[in-house]
């Protein structure tokens, strides 16, 4: 007992400063592990893990040479670790970048996948290559993500033309976005049953009206057989748009307006708006 005594006395006090520093030291370690967890790096790390602990039995039993040995190689296992870790590090450092740590920094991501958006709907709409594209917002999509076929991609413009390319296995179904990332493609979206409706739109269209139903995200939409492009969301679609509306209300939407709007009711109002041809 005076032994655990002395040794709980001789342990440094924990105070706030020494919380926060543990706390981050376990989330940095923590993503780390999250993110070699199922690839090669993590078959290397258990590797280092094995001549650390026959370090410390060497130690222990009094291995001499071996102690030597592998302290002498100790120095330079920081600049292979370095090597040998390299995309682990990337990646680190890439989630890092792609947190949004102020206002600032979520306008200018905010802007760069809505230009992307915009960009590929343009070029769909010229080509007159049917798309529809929804955008999470604060209700959850994930059930309909589940329909689909997962990517998790950073969202382009290139990668929506090629998702929408005719006869790509991915053409046929909604693209469901999270943020500035594709999570889906092909993804089943359920149909809008306003008999009002039946005679006057598509089934992409009326896909699109019947997710913004049931969800405040918003969908885009690109018509096959006359290139033009409409809008839904709550319910109502807005017919014949130019991409500047597009991006009107995109920014609307999921700007700091849309954020703090409150939402309308859903399935309450279908009615459909044409817009003025551009």
């Amino acid at each position: 007992m005076p032994y655990l005594s002395d040794a709980i006395r001789a342990l440094p006090k924990l105070t706030v400063t020494s919380v926060i520093d543990i706390l981050v030291v376990a989330f940095v370690i923590y993503q780390f592990f999250m993110i070699v967890r199922g690839r090669r790096s993590a078959h290397i790390l258990a590797g280092i893990g094995i001549l650390v602990l026959i370090y410390g039995v060497s130690v222990w039993l009094g291995l001499e040479l071996l102690r030597s040995m592998l302290a002498t190689l100790a120095p330079y296992s920081v600049f292979a670790a370095i090597v040998m870790f390299q995309s682990e590090i990337r990646r680190i450092l890439a989630r890092l970048g792609r947190r949004r740590w102020s206002a600032l920094g979520n306008r200018l991501q905010q802007h760069e996948w809505m230009d992307e958006v915009v960009l590929a709907v343009a070029e769909l709409a010229q080509q007159k290559t049917g798309a529809l594209i929804v955008i999470e917002r604060d209700i959850g999509l994930r059930t309909f993500i589940e329909s689909g076929v997962f990517l998790d991609a950073v969202v382009s413009r290139d990668l929506l033309l090629s998702i929408f390319q005719f006869g790509s296995a991915l053409h046929d179904g909604a693209v469901i976005m999270q943020g500035d990332r594709v999570a889906a493609a092909a993804c089943f979206l359920p149909l809008s049953t306003n008999p009002a409706l039946f005679r006057k739109l598509g089934t992409r269209h009326r896909a699109a009206i019947g997710i913004t139903e049931e969800t405040d995200c918003m969908a885009v939409i690109v018509s096959e057989e006359t290139g033009w492009i409409s809008i839904a969301a709550f319910g109502e679609i807005e017919l014949n748009v130019t991409t500047s509306r597009v991006s009107e209300r995109l920014l609307e939407h999921f700007g700091r307006r849309g954020r703090s709007s409150q939402a309308k009711p859903r399935g309450v109002n279908n009615e459909v708006r044409e817009a003025k041809e551009p």
